[in-house]
């Protein structure tokens, strides 16, 4: 007597380990349209193409998701219950794939964490938070003092934006923008006895003075210069700051040697000088890590550093 055949029926959820995530949009379409036909026309897809994905769905999700009914298809419970979630789903998914919505600053609620150079916050902070305070009243500025080269801050993301001459010994994963060039010029107190007359290479080296160093060392790039010249200064004290050592000039008649540009605001009222021997210029950039390239608001905010230096 020959055997019966069994029939089984569809194995739906059967052989898909790892589901197709370009699943969710075929059959968000699917239930949206109720027809194979309607849904290929939509997807630019042939009805073929579109009945096999149909069978991957049925396989992914183990239930037939859209049965025959007359000449038509209609929804199984299980489609039913997918239809709005799958919906959210693909809708969210293109959200997170648009480009980011222009942005706004006015409605920006944001702090920025600036690591800067001796003087800049001093010299360039006022104009700089007045820009902020007009267009973006809910972004905070957090200044810190930069007192190393370490770019860990940056890449950490403990630090947006960094001001400073970029050396050899900066990361060159980070990104640079040149501000502006600065050179050394020298200042004393107003009517402090050198101010008449021209400043000469003996006249300066005769002087007292402040050395600037942040690392606290009794020598520098001016002494290096005057020594050049076999010359040598007298360092009758050291600040870890060039606005330390402005404010100390300005109330004795030490003199001080700070970068132009970086401290022109701290200099007012003070006698500046041009040395009587030759310094290199060098240029002040703003660094940041390549992660905020992107960000339309360090983008901004990168700007308007770049317009309160010029």
């Amino acid at each position: 007597m020959p055997r019966r055949a069994i029939t089984r029926p569809p194995c739906y959820g059967c052989g898909m380990a790892t589901p197709d995530l370009n699943l969710l949009i075929t059959l968000d379409v699917l239930l949206a349209e109720g027809s194979v036909a309607r849904a290929a026309r939509r997807l630019r897809l042939s009805p073929s193409a579109m009945s096999r994905a149909l069978a991957r769905l049925r396989d992914a999700t183990g239930d037939p998701l859209l049965v025959r009914a007359g000449r038509g298809l209609v929804p199984t419970p299980r489609a039913l219950e997918l239809r709005d979630r799958v919906h959210v789903l693909v809708q969210d998914a293109e959200a997170v794939l648009r480009p980011a919505a222009q942005l706004d600053v006015t409605q920006l609620s944001r702090t920025f964490t600036l690591r800067t150079s001796d003087g800049f916050a001093e010299n360039f902070g006022p104009g700089l938070l007045a820009r902020l305070g007009a267009e973006a009243p809910g972004v905070r500025l957090r200044f810190i003092q930069k007192t190393d080269k370490d770019s860990a801050p940056l890449r950490e993301g403990a630090v947006d934006l960094e001001t400073g001459i970029v050396g050899d010994a900066a990361s060159p994963e980070l990104r640079t923008r040149a501000l502006f060039q600065d050179r050394f010029v020298g200042v004393m107190r107003a009517g402090h006895p050198l101010s008449q007359g021209k400043v000469t290479l003996a006249r300066y080296a005769s002087a007292r003075h402040i050395l600037v160093s942040r690392r606290n060392l009794d020598k520098g790039p001016v002494d290096d210069a005057l020594a050049s010249h076999g010359r040598e200064r007298h360092v009758a004290t050291i600040a870890g700051g060039f606005s330390t050592a402005l404010a100390l000039a300005r109330g004795s008649d030490l003199i001080a040697t700070v970068p132009e540009r970086h401290t022109g605001s701290l200099r007012a009222g003070m006698h500046s000088f041009p040395l009587p021997f030759a310094m290199p210029a060098f240029t002040l950039s703003m660094l940041w890590h390549p992660r905020m390239d992107g960000d339309a608001a360090h983008r901004w905010l990168r700007g308007c550093v770049l317009d309160a230096v010029r």
